[in-house]
């Protein structure tokens, strides 16, 4: 039995930056209104015809391999996250394998939005932990400014997310006091349509569904989302899930030296900061910058951790999320 350990990290968002003050350009809100909300400041959006989300991800992995210090070759597995794949489909791991010219290793998409890199590190730990793989590269990746409704119907929503993406390489350990102690996963299904994007999917409203009608008014292609309710659950099922994986491995609130948090909403996380008793400098946030990137966030927020020196040897590192599903969990690690 092994562990594995995160050995290599990296991210890429687009150079384009968005203020609130641009988006007021656009629809009626403003940068006060935005910041009291979520605390966002600004984020990155891709110019059309520039960056995909599978190209974000190669540029990530890219700086994540290098600083593993190994040859792409050397990467046994890839897992890509996302809900905003260049196409229906194939989903972009393959594309990933393509442009990175690795060999033909298997290559597997996870659709768990905000919570789907900790469950791309779930899996790949286990491939590792069973001595299947050495090397697996897990990218979290998004572009979601394309597909946001940017008026003032869309407002709620479109001002939260934008584009980026970060990557890890998880590498086996053989010293299991390191690297990856535990995972943590649930979903609640019953709560799905609270934040999601209905349309187009074959349950509902396919493709010709939405030519046929022409509907202006047809919002079913953007996403939705019950912004209270999605708040009021995820304070909860962070507490929970971070607790869980805590007492798993013997530990308390007062073992933690770095918790990224999924750069949902700043409220959330400073929330969770204060009901775990967690100094400034024991938590890293970003979403000031970035806005909500999905999958993309914690990778992101992770390398942006580890490259300020936050993250040290030896370090407890808690990554948790809470997202679209609904779906949660967290990862312990012993850096």
């Amino acid at each position: 039995m092994y562990n594995s350990r995160i050995s290599g990290l990296g991210f890429y968002v687009p150079e384009n930056v968005v203020t609130n003050d641009d988006l007021s350009k656009v629809m009626d809100t403003n940068d006060e209104w935005i910041q009291e909300r979520t605390g966002i400041k600004e984020r990155r959006h891709v110019v059309k015809g520039t960056d995909t989300t599978t190209s974000m991800g190669v540029k990530a992995a890219k700086k994540a391999i290098e600083r593993a210090g190994i040859d792409k070759d050397e990467i046994d597995f890839i897992v890509f996250a996302t809900l905003s794949p260049d196409y229906y489909f194939p989903g972009p791991g393959v594309l990933v394998q393509r442009d990175l010219g690795i060999k033909t290793v298997g290559a597997l998409d996870v659709r768990n939005q905000c919570s789907g890199f900790v469950y791309g590190i779930s899996v790949a730990d286990q491939y590792i932990k069973s001595g299947m793989y050495k090397n697996v590269l897990v990218i979290g990746s998004e572009l979601h400014s394309h597909g946001l409704d940017m008026t003032t119907r869309g407002r709620a929503v479109s001002v939260i997310f934008g584009d980026g993406a970060g990557a890890a390489v998880l590498t086996r350990e053989e010293d299991t006091s390191k690297g990856i102690l535990s995972s943590h996963l649930h979903s609640e299904g019953q709560h799905a349509e609270e934040l999601s994007l209905i349309a187009p999917g074959m349950g509902k409203r396919w493709v010709n569904d939405i030519i046929e009608d022409n509907d202006p008014e047809d919002t079913s292609y953007f996403p939705h989302m019950n912004g209270q309710f999605v708040f009021k659950n995820a304070v909860v099922r962070f507490s929970e899930v971070i607790m869980e994986g805590l007492q798993k491995n013997n530990l308390g609130p007062q073992d933690i030296d770095m918790l990224i948090p999924h750069q949902a909403n700043l409220r959330i996380s400073q929330f969770i900061q204060k009901k775990f008793g967690l100094k400034d400098d024991q938590v890293f946030n970003n979403i000031m910058k970035y806005g909500n990137t999905t999958a993309a966030s914690i990778p992101i927020a992770l390398t942006e951790a580890w490259e300020a020196g936050k993250i040290k040897e030896g370090d407890l590192v808690v990554l948790a999320a809470f997202g679209s599903g609904f779906t949660w969990g967290s990862v312990i690690i012993r850096w």
